[in-house]
């Protein structure tokens, strides 16, 4: 079993399963091509079968090796469920769930400690970004409804509802065609909307979605410094353990000498 354990903790085997995670991304997309199942279909199922069976059995001796311990691991969870979406018969009403098997490659976020940090740095951030979502909701609220009110009997088809008038400012939010799409339209009626849009453009384009920005990035930054103390403090119990060795050894040679004819 100690064998077992350091084979699915080596560098080597982490790269391995690294290597038959892209190439499974890239066997699935060609799957959807008719030209290349035409020339290769029957070799690619075989790899996607093979590559499958892999996952399959380093989960198993991933779950041999940590028992209990392995469900104590949220990524080893993560790597459970994406494996066990694509065990799942794709026949009859399940056939959509073959599209899902694609994310077998979203496994890289496992395996490679860069994507982790980032996802961590994503995930430490959520509980701010509820705040900011809160924030953004209420924002949206009140101009749409006071859209809804100034513009909805000229434009009912963009602000003729609470509804239609959130989907509108959420395109002009997004900056997507908001000018000549939207807004410039609305001031050929209302010659002073734009007093109404500016704002609502500064307060949520340039203000509450930095927010979120600022929010992540400082999350991430978090999660970089705990990885950074974290290896700092490997570093120097590695460095304690080998001048512990050293000083035993040169205890070791000066009982030697003592212990020698003539010391």
């Amino acid at each position: 079993m100690a064998a077992l354990k350091s084979l699915i903790e080596s560098r080597r085997f982490e790269m391995a399963i690294t290597v038959l995670i892209v190439i499974n991304a890239i066997t699935l997309g060609l799957e959807t091509s008719a030209d290349a199942m035409a020339a290769f279909g029957p070799l690619l199922v075989a790899l996607d079968r093979i590559i499958l069976a892999v996952f399959v059995l380093e989960l198993l001796a991933r779950f041999a090796v940590y028992r209990t311990e392995f469900f104590r691991d949220p990524w080893r969870i993560f790597d459970l469920l994406v494996v066990s979406i694509a065990l799942v018969p794709a026949t009859g009403n399940l056939s959509v769930l073959r599209a899902l098997r694609i994310l077998r490659v979203l496994r890289l976020i496992t395996v490679v400690p860069s994507l982790k940090r980032v996802v961590g740095g994503l995930m430490a951030a959520v509980p701010g970004m509820g705040a900011v979502v809160l924030l953004l909701s209420l924002v949206f609220y009140v101009f749409a409804v006071m859209a809804t009110k100034l513009f909805a009997a000229s434009f009912p088809d963009w602000f003729g509802s609470i509804g239609a008038s959130a989907y509108s400012l959420f395109q002009i939010m997004t900056l997507e065609s908001w000018s000549m799409g939207i807004v410039r339209p609305v001031m050929d009626v209302y010659p002073w909307a734009w007093i109404f849009f500016i704002p609502f453009i500064v307060t949520t384009s340039f203000a509450v979605l930095n927010l979120f920005i600022g929010i992540i990035v400082s999350a991430m930054q978090e999660e970089s410094e705990e990885a950074a103390v974290a290896e700092r403090g490997a570093m120097h119990r590695e460095q304690e353990l080998i001048l512990a060795e050293i000083r035993a050894l040169r205890d070791e040679v000066k009982a030697l000498r003592t212990d020698a004819p003539g010391g």
